[in-house]
């Protein structure tokens, strides 16, 4: 039985963007939380992808969409006003599609708290 070329780098892909997602989430958050109509959904979508309890698929897809929104290079710049990230909220939008029956009421809640703390 072949392994699939894709299926084979799942692993090794899936540990890149882990560590893009630990070494920059919350510092590029805190940079642009307020011009996010999504924040909600991006933060609900952080807390899925570290959850245990999250199937790898699930979480390989979420953290693929954070990594997205981390890396200073996209197909819409960030900076383009109005549609800088549009792309990111598609990538976003793609990854809950697949996960979205694993983003729990938990991830939402802690998602809200945090959000909720920055406004103050």
């Amino acid at each position: 039985m072949a392994v699939d070329f894709v299926e084979a780098q799942l692993p090794v892909v899936l540990a890149r963007n882990e560590r893009t997602v630990h070494d920059g989430f919350w510092r590029k958050l805190r940079r642009v939380i307020g011009q996010l109509p999504f924040v909600e959904d991006l933060v609900a979508a952080y807390f899925c992808a570290v959850d245990p309890l999250t199937p790898l698929p699930a979480r390989a897809a979420l953290v693929a969409a954070l990594a997205y929104f981390i890396i200073p290079i996209d197909l819409v710049p960030d900076f383009i006003a109005g549609f800088g990230y549009s792309d990111d909220a598609a990538a976003l939008t793609a990854a809950i599609g697949i996960a979205g029956s694993y983003m729990r009421a938990e991830h939402r809640a802690a998602a809200r708290r945090v959000l909720l703390r920055a406004e103050t």
